[in-house]
């Protein structure tokens, strides 16, 4: 066994020897880095990966669930602040089933009225026992109810019942009171449809229990208000709202996606931060306008419909007064005493024209909003920054900002409009590009090594075959010299191998030519 592993060290000696320096040390860093990458990508591809199965548990949930990984053997990782446990992403689905089934998560929450009927005992218990059973067993019905909705992270749910009496009647016993507090998932924010469905579930839950006598809080977002539309306060909250507030996001967006376009060819995309602040009025003004005109190119006058001419004439007779005014026995003093006839004419004549005009009726709502006022602020790194190019850009901004706001009945002038956009040059920190990109710095770590570990083993390996090639060559070249008479030397009769060293040396001393023709021959025949 030692002969065998002396021969097999003696080869591997004779092997590595036979290269200089150099091509020793480039073939022991490959050897070093190819062992490196071997061993991490086994490790990479062999190490078992973890997801997340539950997260914002509390203590008593995340003590029951590791109970239960621990009782089937199952690896776990905890986090820092006990409230997320991740298990091996193969076994994932099965925790999260035999988990949910045997109810192992609540989330905080205690049991509904199945738990009661659980605890119910054949002896019985008094009043005071059963309704705070029953209370509790509410709780955790409502729990379960808003657990079940989308985003909901954690809830805890209070509701006080009044106590029944025979002797009041429905004006004078008080009302049911809910208050809730709930736990979103991170990011998630929920729409007013979904808040008012939230209040739907405790209302339909509690008996004799109104919506204003509900509270519902997010931990974040402070209270959540229902709409008009389910008994909440008008003006608050709603379709409406929630309308106006997109358009007010969509308008300042917009308005930023805009300035970013016109701003990137003079100073480039990666040195632009724009933030665009506006107050808009969205109150609808509806005005109905009944315009009567006539006819132009016509004396301020309309469409002759009709015209209608009338004359007429007339004759009579009248008697007037003749004779001596009371002169008789029987006659009046001063009256007349006789008559005569007279004759007398009369002419009317009347016209009748009857016009045409147009008339229009503008019914005008105006909306959907108007811009009250108006914030922008723009950061542009000082490397890309002169004062030729902020002159121009806080003029083109000033323009922008006095078109927005030309129905504002502001103050537009240069200095108003200073207090409005403003412009700030600073040197950027970091490459802004980078938290959006895809790969992170690690994986382009990672993809580094592996094409620097294919370039030394593909060097190496090239290098390699150049030195056995040039190797063959100069072998065939000394094959194809023909032999000369090289002095002999009888090795096997030597007894020791100071003597062989000496007769080798004496060869080269004498005959340095021919010295060197017998170790090339000795290489060849080898």
């Amino acid at each position: 066994m030692n002969e065998k592993w002396a021969r097999v060290r003696e080869k591997m000696l004779g092997f590595w020897n036979q290269y200089n320096k150099t091509q020793k040390w480039v073939l022991a860093s490959t050897a070093v880095l190819l062992l490196f990458v071997i061993i991490f990508f086994v490790s990479y591809f062999t190490k078992t990966e973890y997801a997340v199965a539950y997260s914002n548990l509390d203590e008593s949930d995340a003590a029951a669930l590791i109970q239960y990984l621990d009782s089937n053997g199952i690896s776990y990782k905890l986090s820092g602040d006990g409230s997320s446990i991740s298990v091996p992403s193969a076994s994932l689905a099965k925790v999260k089933v035999e988990a949910g089934s045997q109810g192992i998560i609540q989330n905080g929450s205690i049991g509904g009225f199945e738990d009661l009927s659980k605890q119910s005992s054949g002896i019985g218990s008094t009043k005071q026992e059963f309704d705070v059973k029953l209370r509790n067993a509410l709780n955790g019905e409502i729990q379960q109810l808003l657990l079940s909705k989308q985003g909901v992270a954690k809830v805890k749910a209070i509701v006080t019942l009044p106590e029944e009496s025979i002797f009041l009647n429905e004006s004078d016993r008080e009302k049911a009171i809910a208050s809730v507090v709930m736990t979103f998932k991170l990011g998630y924010r929920p729409k007013q449809s979904e808040i008012d469905s939230y209040y739907n579930l405790v209302k339909s839950a509690v008996p004799n229990l109104d919506v204003e006598n509900i509270t519902i809080s997010s931990s974040t977002d402070g209270d959540l208000t229902p709409s008009a539309a389910i008994g909440g306060q008008p003006g608050i909250g709603g379709v409406e709202f929630e309308t106006n507030a997109a358009i007010k996001t969509a308008f300042e967006n917009d308005l930023k996606r805009n300035i970013q376009t016109f701003l990137s060819p003079i100073v480039g995309m990666d040195n632009i931060v724009v933030s665009v602040v506006s107050s808009l009025n969205f109150d609808k003004v509806s005005t109905q306008e009944n315009l009567v005109q006539p006819l132009p190119d016509n004396d301020n006058k309309g469409i002759e419909i009709s015209h209608q001419d009338t004359s007429e004439t007339s004759t009579s007779s009248d008697g007037q007064a003749g004779g001596v005014a009371g002169t008789g026995e029987t006659d009046i003093a001063n009256y007349p005493g006789g008559a005569s006839s007279g004759t007398s004419s009369s002419e009317k004549t009347s016209q009748t024209i009857n016009y045409e005009v147009s008339r229009i009726i503008n019914n005008i709502d105006r909306g959907p909003y108007k811009v009250n006022d108006l914030s922008i602020n723009v950061g542009i790194d000082s490397a890309a920054m002169t004062d030729e190019k902020r002159t121009q850009i806080q003029g083109a901004l000033y323009n922008s900002v006095r078109v927005l706001l030309a129905e504002s009945g502001l103050d537009l002038s240069d200095q108003a409009l200073a207090n409005r956009v403003s412009i700030i040059s600073q040197a950027f920190e970091g490459d802004q590009s980078g938290a959006s990109g895809g790969a992170t710095s690690s994986s382009y770590l990672l993809a580094g090594l592996g094409l620097l570990a294919l370039a030394l083993l593909g060097g190496g390996g090239y290098y390699v075959y150049s030195r056995r090639k040039k190797a063959a060559e100069e072998a065939a070249a000394l094959a194809a010299v023909p032999r000369s008479e090289l002095p002999t030397i009888d090795i096997d009769n030597v007894a020791n191998e100071s003597q062989v060293r000496k007769q080798l040396e004496s060869l080269a001393k004498r005959k340095p030519d021919e010295f060197v023709n017998l170790l090339r021959t000795w290489l060849v025949d080898e």
